[in-house]
């Protein structure tokens, strides 16, 4: 590789990780104001569940459309047109809560359409960088996502500590997000394609959704995804609710996770490289169980805490490893991470009702335990992801 394309090469990676960390940012910059928009609404665990069911509901309606999107106008202009809605969508629940439930609904819904279009569209971007590389570096791009979870929930935290209202900080927040990645996503390249793909011998969607590996992968993101989901949609709630913390102490534990995400993320690859997918996934699954069980019935809120890092480690290369699998063939790699993030996101439009339904009938963090189950046939699941030879 010449010096101008290696170059060239790290201006894209640096673009692909600006685009995951302000994904991130816009939404730990709301997740860290639910409890506030929810008390104001008046709502019950089942109801905030509900509501945040709109994300999932518009993350499902986009994605079995945004492989063929990314396809015919590219993951450059997909991201970019994606951002600007994203950010609209967000500032527009911002203002609505104030009016009622309705606004907030139809303004997630688009929030979470945008999302869904918006992360396959970075993901195919970010592989063709991996391929470019390589070497695995997936997991790290997702780092920059949890990054910037991270720094949104500590700004958030910040925000509910100095009182500031939730209108003016996450229209705020929003405004810098569309900003950073139009800006960003003009360091992508061309997405790869093959002869067999400008034949259109490489298959489409719908034969995509007929092959059994692609499929097995999309069961072991959506296990992974909701344990990735429920933590960050509840485990606030659940410091708040069940282990008795204020505000600003359950928004730190949401941080938590989100760092202990972040540090999986970036230390990752090294040990995907050296000992393989399997053995890496399997030893994460394990450890994210560990965590969930000691957050759920930990005696005190420092216990929970050590929960949530340990959650937060065993989450962390769930959901990137799938979608690096999905992408092993470049001609297919449009089509496969659409299926396989289409099967994954179901955990967020199944996950809030579900554990929202239950901390009604029992606590929050009971409800929780639903997602152990995930996690114990995630194990099975694992071989799916094996690398190709």
């Amino acid at each position: 590789m010449s010096t101008v394309e290696t170059a060239d090469l790290r201006a894209t990676t640096r673009s692909v990780y600006i685009t995951f960390i302000f994904l991130g940012v816009a939404m730990a910059s709301f997740a860290a104001r639910i409890p506030q928009i929810r008390d104001h609404l008046g709502l019950t665990p089942s109801g905030i569940g509900l509501v945040l069911l709109a994300i999932a509901a518009g993350s499902i309606t986009s994605l079995p459309l945004a492989g063929h999107l990314v396809h015919r106008f590219g993951s450059r202009t997909m991201v970019g047109t994606m951002a600007v809605v994203l950010g609209a969508a967000l500032a527009g629940a911002a203002v609505g809560y104030q009016y009622g439930v309705l606004p907030v609904v139809i303004a997630l819904y688009v929030y979470g359409f945008s999302t869904g279009a918006w992360d396959v569209a970075m993901n195919v971007q970010a592989a063709v960088v991996e391929r470019r590389l390589g070497r695995s570096i997936m997991s790290r791009f997702h780092a920059g996502y949890s990054v910037g979870t991270v720094a949104g929930a500590l700004a958030g935290a910040a925000a509910v500590k100095a009182g500031l209202p939730v209108t003016q900080h996450v229209v705020i927040a929003s405004v810098l997000v569309v900003i950073a990645v139009v800006l960003a996503v003009r360091g992508f390249v061309v997405d790869e394609s093959t002869p067999e793909e400008e034949t259109g011998k490489s298959g489409g969607a719908l034969a995509a959704w007929t092959e059994p590996r692609t499929l097995l992968i999309g069961l072991f993101v959506l296990a992974f995804a909701l344990t990735e989901g429920a933590g960050i949609d509840w485990i606030n709630i659940a410091l708040i609710d069940d282990h008795g913390t204020d505000a600003s102490t359950g928004t730190l534990g949401f941080a938590v996770f989100l760092a202990a995400m972040t540090v999986g993320r970036w230390f990752g690859p090294n040990l995907l490289d050296r000992y393989g997918r399997v053995p890496v996934l399997r030893l994460l699954a394990v450890t994210g169980l560990a965590g969930l069980l000691i957050f759920v019935f930990g005696p005190h809120p420092a216990v929970a805490f050590a929960g949530a890092l340990l959650w937060g480690l065993g989450a962390s290369l769930g959901f990137p490893v799938g979608m690096s699998a999905a992408a092993d063939e470049p001609a297919k790699a449009p089509a496969r991470v659409g299926v396989v993030a289409s099967i994954g996101y179901c955990a967020f439009l199944g996950g809030p009702p579900l554990i929202g339904f239950l901390g009604d009938h029992f606590t929050v963090s009971r409800g929780l335990l639903a997602v152990a189950m995930l996690l114990v046939l995630s194990l099975a699941l694992t071989p799916a992801l094996r690398e190709p030879r």
